[in-house]
């Protein structure tokens, strides 16, 4: 039996201290096997970068554990070289450095990893070609559009060869076209080459192209399933917003948003979807 990428074991995450401290994790259990895409989706606060951040091993948590790759992160004897060979980062804003060409950018996480130069020049170039890039080597990040500077940061991501690639709302500084391609690059990473990779979102578009979505709340997966039928995945975003929550709810929508008809109709639809989400309509 495989085993699996990432596990969490009651994992909390408290900044502060005392009454005035904020539990940014509470108790979060997890399992994302080898080869997943997964999104992880949830209101500003939920902690979804702090889970990032503790997978990636930039934050220690303040109770429970965390493996990844077979490693306890709490027992890590250097933090920077499991990062390095083992979890690559695609943020928001790509964190290129302005200085450096694409061909350099994707070469840096090499340094220390791959030993030869030859060896790092000839792995970026390859990494570019994958990413759509291998005719622009010697641009710097300012000679780039938003899309293509994205583009070098996931063969960044990619320059070690990692396990695991945690990617923090990395469509959320694109227009629409740069951001599809984007998604679609990830995704295509997924099926070629067996990435496992853990995106962070509000989108529920982003998401979509996913295979797996993790929903939080306070600290906590509120729901976990595996994409199947696109209708039932809209109608199970729907029961989360505002007004499938109206619907739902105690006291449905205001008078004259929908007539009594539609209401009905939609309500039975995501009494279904809310079921199947572990979401029950109250009485």
């Amino acid at each position: 039996m495989t085993e699996e990428l990432i596990r969490t074991t009651n994992l909390v995450k408290v900044y502060g201290s005392g009454e005035h401290g904020v539990r940014a994790l509470d108790g979060l259990n997890l399992k994302v096997m080898p080869g997943e895409l997964v999104a992880v989706m949830g209101p500003s606060g939920c902690g979804k970068s702090t889970l990032l951040n503790l997978l990636g091993a930039l934050d220690q948590p303040t109770e429970g554990e965390v493996w990844v790759a077979g490693e306890n992160l709490a027992r890590l004897r250097d933090v920077d070289a499991f990062r390095a060979r083992t979890v690559g980062f695609v943020f928001q804003l790509h964190n290129l450095l302005p200085t450096l060409t694409a061909l350099e950018n994707v070469e840096a996480p090499m340094q220390g990893q791959v030993s030869s130069q030859r060896g790092r020049r000839e792995r970026a170039a390859h990494l570019l070609e994958t990413v759509g890039l291998g005719d622009r080597p010697g641009a710097l990040p300012s000679q780039l559009s938003g899309g293509q500077r994205q583009r070098v940061a996931v063969a960044r991501s990619l320059a070690n060869d990692p396990a695991l690639i945690l990617a923090d709302e990395p469509t959320g500084s694109l227009d629409s076209q740069s951001g599809a391609e984007i998604l679609q690059l990830l995704a295509d990473l997924n099926r070629s080459q067996g990435a496992t990779i853990l995106i962070v979102t509000h989108d529920r578009r982003v998401a979509q192209t996913t295979q797996r979505i993790l929903r939080m709340h306070d600290g906590r997966i509120v729901s976990d399933h595996q994409l199947t039928d696109p209708l039932e995945e809209d109608l199970r975003m729907l029961a989360y917003s505002k007004l499938g929550q109206a619907l739902l709810g105690d006291d449905g929508l205001q008078p004259g948003y929908l007539s009594r008809e539609e209401e009905a109709t939609l309500r039975r639809l995501l009494v279904k979807v809310g079921e199947a989400a572990g979401q029950t309509p109250k009485e």
